[in-house]
């Protein structure tokens, strides 16, 4: 029994045979109030006003109001950087959905049986999740220079670390059946694991990498903030010279692109998973 259960007694129910039941007290009240005490601690340390938030809504629907109708003659100049944004995401993408396969394969528990290999890999993977992906793009920027160089590897280290977490999840919840078999008939592991492990994931894979290239696409439009290429130079641009109907068009734009790949992408997901 647990502490929460020893101080507050299950209800005791009799009955009509003479049987004796018990229903446990409901942890829903305190999960209630931890959470509203949370709520009230974060207003105060962040100094969240809403009264300042209600006020400056008007200035919102002002600076909304001001994107359209948008700016389609400057169309012609958004054509360029959303083309970039693009390809910064595909290959950003790509890159590190692959290279991240031997890594998920070191992180798998029921593969390689080493418990180092397996915390090592984890905690490395863990680490490089945690790191926000405009400060990646700002260090890339530091290094390679202004463009879609830095904002592709930007891209690629978030891919490397979702992706692998995903895989290696996916990867340690496989039949090992066939694995093991194949391990039996004097496959080495990686044989085994290519033959056995890689016909199983590979849907949730291909999805899950489809899934994160229509993220990457959303989130490489503001990598343009430090440097790194695409959508985000020219829209910090117009907004630092308040031309809103011009920012309205690259919205657009972006919100255009962004369905359409979502809807090619969510259409071939169907077909994988």
């Amino acid at each position: 029994m647990s502490l929460y259960d020893k101080i507050f007694r299950p209800k005791e129910y009799k009955l009509p045979n003479g049987k004796t039941v018990s229903q446990k007290r409901s942890r829903a009240p305190f999960i209630w109030a931890a959470i509203i005490a949370m709520t009230i601690l974060s207003v105060k340390i962040t100094g969240f006003n809403f009264a300042i938030l209600s006020q400056n809504m008007g200035n919102f629907w002002s600076m909304l109001g001001s994107m359209f109708p948008p700016d389609t003659k400057y169309m012609a100049k958004v054509w360029g950087p959303l083309m970039d944004t693009i390809k910064m995401s595909l290959i950003g993408s790509f890159i590190g959905s692959v290279v991240v396969i031997p890594f998920a394969f070191l992180a798998s528990s029921n593969i390689v049986r080493s418990r180092v290999v397996n915390v090592i890999t984890k905690l490395f993977l863990s680490i490089v999740r945690t790191l926000p992906t405009l400060v990646i793009a700002l260090v890339a920027t530091n290094i390679w220079g202004l463009g879609t160089i830095a904002g592709s590897i930007a891209i690629g280290v978030f891919s490397f670390a979702y992706i692998g977490k995903i895989l290696y999840e996916e990867i340690e919840t496989a039949d090992m059946g066939s694995f093991e078999a194949m391990e039996a008939m004097g496959c080495t592991k990686p044989q085994a694991f290519m033959k056995a492990i890689i016909p199983q994931v590979m849907p949730t894979y291909l999805s899950q990498s489809l899934f994160n290239f229509e993220g990457n696409v959303r989130y490489a439009a503001i990598l343009g903030y430090v440097g790194a290429g695409g959508l985000g130079l020219i829209l910090n641009e117009r907004v630092a010279w308040r031309a809103y109907p011009s920012v309205g068009m690259i919205l657009v734009a972006l919100y255009v692109t962004v369905f359409i790949i979502e809807t090619i992408s969510r259409a071939i997901r169907k077909r994988l998973v």
